[in-house]
């Protein structure tokens, strides 16, 4: 999706309500009925005819090696596999390894909103063996492998916190990437709280992640981790919440940015949008957490349109008075939009025209150039 695409995806609030009448759910829009219905892997080859000798196919009504993207998985063994999703909705808990390198997939209907990857966890949520899941435990989808590429797919935690009234580990994460070189383009990232998880493998790894064309949706610090990650011509919208009486309902980003990585989050060309009442969102606030309290925790939006969500008095504000934002690397460059409203200087940090040359998607990734990938 475009950073200037006027249409706005089915939330998941809007397809519950018309699926089953859940007035206080939210979830996934369906595939349309006719998406993939004689051709279900597309453009994409098929079981009797592979794109390569490595590609396995994904259907959850059996045109395929397997039905779940799970068992696809499991069978893809080694580097280099690419697996095709057949259109649907295959709620299950996904995890690449570190082994399973260079692996991509693909949504064969080039459509997002039609191949979901969905599950219902959070943190609090208790687990079969005993425990609770944890932030981390809660993702829908886990990617530690380096090399991994996504296209036109839908990671989606569909965990609400009115079902569960009982567990205060809220955090559900729809995806957790913690590979280097890990490219994700025309995805959509749904959920509440934490749901874009952007993280590396170990905190001397300085994982690089590129995001384009994306959506992800939230409240929560919905976009987070201590990756560094460009975010390019992608969609933040963040979403209404009636259990609060006033704000802050929520912040968009909280990077964790290791204090050794001269690069955490760079957000550029894309747009920040809210279905809340105006002002009732914070752009960011720092992440150091307790496993790192040397963090420094960076984001630079640049070139970005803040719609009039984001409070633009105050865009950020601390997670832990412990550790001031104002101690951290925030900064903007040119930002439009009522939320980039300059009306208190010092609380809106901006880049010099000279410090915005190495702000670049460039800079940020090296020597790796994923935006010339072709599918």
């Amino acid at each position: 999706m475009s950073s200037h695409d006027t249409r706005l995806p089915l939330s998941r609030r809007g397809f519950l309500l018309a699926s089953t009448g859940a007035a206080a759910a939210l979830a996934l829009a369906p595939a349309p009925a006719h998406a993939g219905a004689r051709h279900p892997f597309g453009r994409f080859g098929s079981p009797a005819a592979r794109l390569t000798p490595q590609t396995l196919y994904v259907d959850a009504r059996g045109r395929g090696d397997h039905t779940t993207v799970k068992d696809a998985v499991t069978a893809a063994t080694g580097s280099g596999w690419t697996l095709v999703l057949a259109p649907g909705t295959y709620r299950e808990t996904v995890a690449v390894d570190v082994t399973r390198t260079e692996a991509t997939w693909i949504g064969a209907s080039e459509d997002p909103r039609d191949v979901v990857i969905v599950y219902d966890n959070a943190a609090g949520t208790p687990k079969p063996g005993g425990g609770t899941y944890g932030t981390t435990g809660s993702a829908t989808t886990t990617v530690q492998a380096d090399g991994f590429t996504a296209r036109w797919i839908t990671f989606a935690n569909d965990w609400l916190r009115a079902d569960h009234p009982d567990i205060t580990g809220t955090q559900a994460v729809a995806l957790k990437v913690q590979g280097d070189r890990s490219a994700f383009h025309h995805c959509r990232f749904l959920g509440h709280q934490d749901t874009l998880y952007a993280d590396s493998i170990a905190l001397t790894s300085f994982a690089r992640q590129y995001f384009s064309h994306c959506y992800a949706e939230g409240d929560v610090d919905f976009v987070f981790g201590r990756a560094t990650a460009v975010h390019e011509h992608c969609h933040f919208r963040t979403l209404n919440r009636t259990d609060l009486a006033g704000a802050p309902y929520g912040f968009v980003f909280a990077p964790s940015t290791a204090g050794a990585n001269p690069r955490g989050h760079l957000v550029t060309r894309s747009r920040v949008s809210s279905e809340a009442p105006d002002g009732f969102y914070k752009l960011a606030r720092p992440w150091v957490p307790s496993s790192d309290t040397t963090a420094r925790p960076s984001l630079v939006v640049r070139d970005t349109w803040l719609g009039p969500g984001i409070d633009a008095v105050a865009p950020y504000t601390n997670m832990s008075d412990a550790f001031p934002w104002q101690n951290q690397r925030f900064a903007e460059y040119r930002d439009t939009g009522p939320g980039a409203r300059i009306t208190v200087p010092e609380n809106r940090p901006q880049l010099t025209s000279e410090q915005a040359e190495s702000a670049t998607r460039e800079t940020y990734l090296g020597d790796w150039r994923p935006w010339k990938e072709a599918c």
